[in-house]
Order: C-alpha cells, then sequence, then structure tokens
C-alpha cells in the first residue's frame, strides 16, 4: 500500500514506497558513467529521480522499464537547484502481490470528465452562429471518447487525465465573463477560439487511458499541434461549407495563440477575440501551475522553484 506521496515527500529523509515512471532515459554523466534519469508520479504530482553509477549488470534490468510501469522504490530525498530530486538507491517493478490501488498512480483533473464535457457542449449549443456551433459539435462529438482521459501535455500544465477538457472549460468560464466586461468581443467567436485551440493536442501527444502521455506522435513532433490544428480546421470548414472569411479567422486564432514565434506561433493575434484567446490561454495554464506549486507549501512560506513560471519561489499566503 502506498504510503509516501510526492505533494508530501520531505527533503533529507530516506523511503521505500512505489511510483510509476512518467519519463525514463539512460545517459552517460561527466565522469563518464552510466546513470538513470526519470520523472516519476503518483495522484498528487511528479519529481525528478536520479539513480547513479548504474553497472553493466543493471542496464538490462532497466532497459525493461517503460513509461507507465509501477516501480518499488527505495530512494532518498534530496534537494537539487531548489527543487526536491529523488537519489534512487534500489528499484524493481511492481507486482500483484504488492496489491496496489490503481487511483494511486494516476493524476486526475479535480472535476468529472463527462459533467465538463457536458458544459463545454452546453455552452457550444448556445452559440446563435449555426456554422461555430455545428463546427465545434462536429470535433467535440466526433472526439468525445478521447476527450473524456486525454491531457493538455505530456507534461505541465494539465497533464492529467481529462486535462485538455478542464483546461477548455476553464477557458470558457474566463472568457464568457470577459465578454461582459468587452461588449465589442464576438463571444461565440472567442468561445470557439477557445474549443479550438488545442484539439490536435489529441493527435500531437500520445496518451493512454489514464491520461499519461510517453510522449509526441511523429506528426506532433514534425508539426505540433498548431500547424494539426490549422489543417484541421481549414478541412473542416470546407466540408461543413463554412465561409472564407470566418474559416481564415479561425486558423489565424489557433496559429497566433501561444505569440511568439519561439512558442510555435508565426504570427502574433490580428483581431480582438485571438489576442484575448492568447490571454486566456497563459491565465488558466499560470493559474494551474500556481495551484500545483502551492499545494504542498505551509502558510508564511515560500515553495519551491517552479521552472514553468521563470523559476519564481510563489509564496503561500496566510490568510
Amino acid at each position: 500500500m502506498k504510503q509516501n506521496y510526492v505533494l508530501h515527500l520531505k527533503t533529507d529523509t530516506e523511503f521505500i514506497d512505489f511510483f510509476m515512471v512518467k519519463a525514463i532515459s539512460l545517459k552517460v554523466g561527466s565522469n563518464r558513467k552510466q546513470y538513470l534519469d526519470m520523472t516519476l508520479s503518483d495522484c498528487t504530482g511528479e519529481i525528478s529521480a536520479k539513480k547513479w553509477d548504474v553497472s553493466d549488470e543493471e542496464v538490462e534490468a532497466i532497459e525493461r522499464i517503460k513509461v507507465g510501469d509501477i516501480l518499488k522504490i527505495k530512494a532518498n530525498v534530496n534537494e537539487w537547484k531548489g527543487m526536491k530530486q529523488l537519489r534512487v538507491t534500489r528499484i524493481r517493478h511492481a507486482n500483484k502481490s504488492d496489491n496496489l490501488v490503481p487511483a494511486d498512480f494516476y493524476k486526475a483533473a479535480p472535476e468529472d470528465s463527462q459533467d465538463m464535457y457536458n458544459y463545454i457542449l452546453g455552452k457550444i449549443n448556445e452559440f446563435q452562429d449555426e456554422e461555430l456551433k455545428r463546427l465545434c459539435l462536429d470535433l467535440y462529438e466526433g472526439n468525445r471518447e478521447k476527450l473524456m482521459y486525454y491531457p493538455a501535455a505530456m507534461s505541465n500544465h494539465h497533464a492529467e487525465y481529462g486535462g485538455l477538457l478542464y483546461h477548455v472549460k476553464r477557458m470558457m468560464m474566463m472568457g464568457e465573463q470577459m465578454c461582459t466586461v468587452y461588449t465589442n468581443l464576438s463571444k461565440d467567436l472567442l468561445l470557439t477560439g477557445v474549443a479550438i485551440h488545442d484539439i490536435e493536442k489529441l493527435n500531437e501527444i500520445i496518451s493512454d487511458k489514464h491520461g499519461v502521455s510517453p510522449g509526441y506522435s511523429f506528426e506532433g513532433q514534425m508539426l505540433g499541434h498548431i500547424v494539426q490544428g490549422v489543417t484541421l480546421i481549414h478541412d473542416k470548414c470546407k466540408e461543413l461549407g463554412i465561409g472564407e472569411e470566418k474559416a481564415v479567422l479561425l486558423e489565424h486564432m489557433i496559429l497566433s495563440h501561444h505569440y511568439e514565434p519561439e512558442f510555435g506561433s508565426p504570427k502574433k493575434p490580428l483581431f480582438p477575440e485571438a489576442e484575448m484567446l492568447h490571454y486566456l490561454d497563459v491565465m488558466d495554464a499560470r493559474m494551474f501551475d500556481m495551484e500545483e506549486a502551492l499545494a504542498s507549501v505551509e502558510p508564511g512560506e515560500f515553495g519551491e522553484r517552479v521552472w514553468t513560471l521563470e523559476n519564481r519561489k510563489l509564496y503561500q499566503r496566510k490568510f
């Protein structure tokens, strides 16, 4: 039975417990010795782990370890560059006699997938624009099964069971409110942008039914969800008879939502709904990362550095 969860691991302690493999690779250090580099996780989060000085005899067993496997490890909790890290001394695969509870190892969005899906479809069905409604219903009803479990990323924000739905739902909630403040915005267009901006993560990312991703598909690595998304919407709009201007605006929203070339967007937003989409995306990602980072921090204390937030150490307020 699992005792030590990632969220509650304390530095300078030794323990034995079970974790799931999120990433694994065998590397060679500056001393020319092999070491095992892993990301381990459970339902509360993930942590970097190293096993140093791997011998040739250990390599064969290590090469049998795959992403998604559950391992029993003995390790010390250290700190490296302001973040917790495990120094692993022993490893073995879990077996049936360990009597593990699967829910201990798979991180999930805090809301039920079907409820989130119903919320999103409810908002789509409220659209006044029949073309945008038809497009979104086609994409969401056609991908319902995958949407139930798909993460929004391999790691970082919303990398969890149902993470993509959770990301879209919260963005829709914010987007609807923004339209009451900025009344020049088209709510149907903005919420369509929210619904479709990451839809091709379903084909960019590889994921199992638990929302655990071992990496990216061939097309995902070669093209990425932005290019894949533009292609999908271009083809879908032609198939559904959606007008050229509307189709190009939707393609542009996908193309520009990362804002900067270094993050995959060759164009910056050129109309208000596209601009707002970018900020909704960034806001939800950052709020998610802050929520995760502060989950284990005591009031009045600073947490570990969060590299997705420019290596900031966040403060947990007392009130």
